[in-house]
């Protein structure tokens, strides 16, 4: 038994200018807050001396949490749990999120970790302080794993609910000042739906929420956005579902809602080329008035055979063209992801990648393209073939945490191809403009001579020539010169009313 309804949640950096509030402690928040219990969300991207102050804060705290993602994340993870424990080997750590949840008993092998949460949180995480407070058996919370007498115990997973039963998020918690400072941008993540009814070879979604899309009504998400938006004074939401166009009735409903209330923030979605091909120039036009600016694609290749290695045949090309046209014409920035190196991906299938972005971009000025290299995540269905492709799965939590694409060598792209790719995408983001969230500004000349790097970067792409790559050193030293913007206006979070736990 532990007397302390104080819970002390720790957010590992994941991203460094373009951070914001972290989406899935916002969640587990907000039923500890309605019992009774005191939060205090810890995120080390914007906290200076970030693990003195978890030492600090769990002191007369009854538990620590941590969600986190496959990756870098871990690595402050395992930092700060170590430190915890050095503190006090039997204060309870609790780890949740995507990456627990699709490798927990891996997870919970870690010798400073006593508890992980799979799946939805937030009943399972009220039910594990409830028992921890009274210093109960975890025996029958499901959802949960945790340890008895050097023995890992996970119990069955806890069914799903769908995003109508679940609670409103924590965002009072977030410091959207801080994030402020550190972006150039006051925006925030909200999801509108889950899941996706597409099972692209290499996504994890399937293994978390099977394939059973479930949404949010449109009035619903009309009021949250808006009230979200005013209240914390935000220029932009990123909406972080899945695949928000799977019911495109709903989508402009959200749209006429939006603008008859009046809204006046900018957001950005995710969606599939074949069903954003399905909105009409005038159906796009109506999403733009309600402040949609983006929708994100994944195009992922151009060669038909990846394409269907990735079981991705439901997407044809001349969706993509016409989804490209469609949404400049009404005004929203089309951007298109594309995964190099998948397995069995050779020269000439890259080339037809490469050669699809260049005819895109130049038929569509407006259009951008992201690139990553391939990574086997955990849970994704290319997993089941990991040993035949040669993938050596990490032995640990510890050995995860090198597991990011951008530094990742595949067994098939070692030495001189990958640094070949590596250099081809450097060219790609010099040769065609592309805007991140972050808010950055630049002096005129610096801006002049980065558009000039653009025309012999494309003609490289072109002809597949990469030697001497003076543009890429020219365009590094130029970064020096670019910041984020200071905020024009110093938007002070909204204080929440006396007695009010949550939104």
């Amino acid at each position: 038994m532990r007397n302390s309804k104080k819970i002390v949640f720790f957010f590992p950096a994941f991203a460094s200018t373009e951070a914001t509030a972290p989406l899935g402690l916002l969640a587990v928040s907000t039923p500890l807050l309605r019992s009774g219990y005191s939060v205090t969300l810890i995120d080390s991207t914007i906290t200076p001396n970030f693990k003195q102050r978890v030492l600090d804060e769990v002191k007369d705290a009854l538990c620590l949490g941590i969600s986190l993602v496959t990756g870098p994340m871990i690595r402050e993870t395992v930092e700060i749990s170590r430190a915890v424990k050095a503190w006090n080997k039997d204060f309870p750590i609790i780890l949740g999120g995507w990456h627990p949840s699709l490798l927990p008993l891996q997870t919970l092998e870690a010798e400073f970790l006593d508890i992980v949460v799979r799946g939805q949180g937030e009943d399972a995480m009220l039910e594990i302080v409830q028992r921890l407070e009274r210093g109960d058996s975890l025996d029958d919370v499901t959802g949960a794993g945790y340890k008895r007498d050097g023995r890992l115990i996970l119990n069955p997973p806890r069914p799903l609910k769908s995003l109508v039963e679940l609670p409103p998020k924590a965002y009072h918690l977030a410091d959207f000042d801080a994030y402020e400072r550190l972006c150039g941008r006051r925006w925030a993540m909200y999801t509108s739906s889950l899941a996706c009814p597409f099972n692209c070879s290499y996504c994890t979604n399937a293994a978390v929420y099977g394939r059973q899309w479930n949404a949010l009504p449109a009035e619903q998400v009309v009021e949250e956005t808006f009230d979200l938006s005013t209240r914390y004074h935000l220029e932009m939401l990123w909406i972080v579902d899945d695949n928000f166009l799977v019911d495109i009735d709903r989508a402009l409903r959200i749209a006429e809602g939006l603008n008859r209330v009046g809204a006046r923030f900018r957001w950005s979605i995710q969606a599939t080329t074949n069903l954003t091909a399905r909105l009409q120039t005038d159906e796009l036009r109506l999403l733009r008035r309600a402040g949609l600016h983006q929708i994100c694609q994944g195009v992922d290749s151009a060669s038909p055979k990846i394409l269907k290695l990735m079981n991705k045949t439901f997407q044809d090309f001349d969706s993509i063209y016409l989804s490209a046209e469609r949404c400049l014409e009404a005004g929203i920035r089309p951007s298109f992801n594309i995964i190099f190196g998948y397995p069995s991906e050779d020269k000439e299938d890259r080339r037809q990648t490469i050669d699809f972005i260049m005819d895109v971009c130049r038929r569509f000025p407006g259009a951008e393209f992201w690139t990553n290299i391939f990574t086997p995540y955990p849970g994704s269905p290319i997993m089941q073939h990991a040993e035949e492709n040669g993938i050596e799965m990490p032995k640990s939590l510890e050995g995860w945490a090198d597991y990011f694409p951008r530094y990742t060598v595949l067994p098939w792209l070692q030495g001189r191809d990958h640094q070949r790719l590596q250099t081809m995408r450097d060219y790609l983001r010099i040769a065609f403009d592309r805007q991140p969230i972050a808010n950055l500004e630049s002096t005129s000349w610096v801006r002049v001579l980065q558009k000039g790097l653009s025309f012999p970067a494309r003609w490289r792409l072109d002809r597949d020539f990469y030697g001497f790559p003076a543009e890429i050193w020219l365009n590094r030293k130029l970064k020096g010169f670019v910041g984020v913007a200071k905020p024009k206006v110093d938007a002070k979070q909204l204080e929440p009313a006396v007695g009010e736990n949550c939104p």
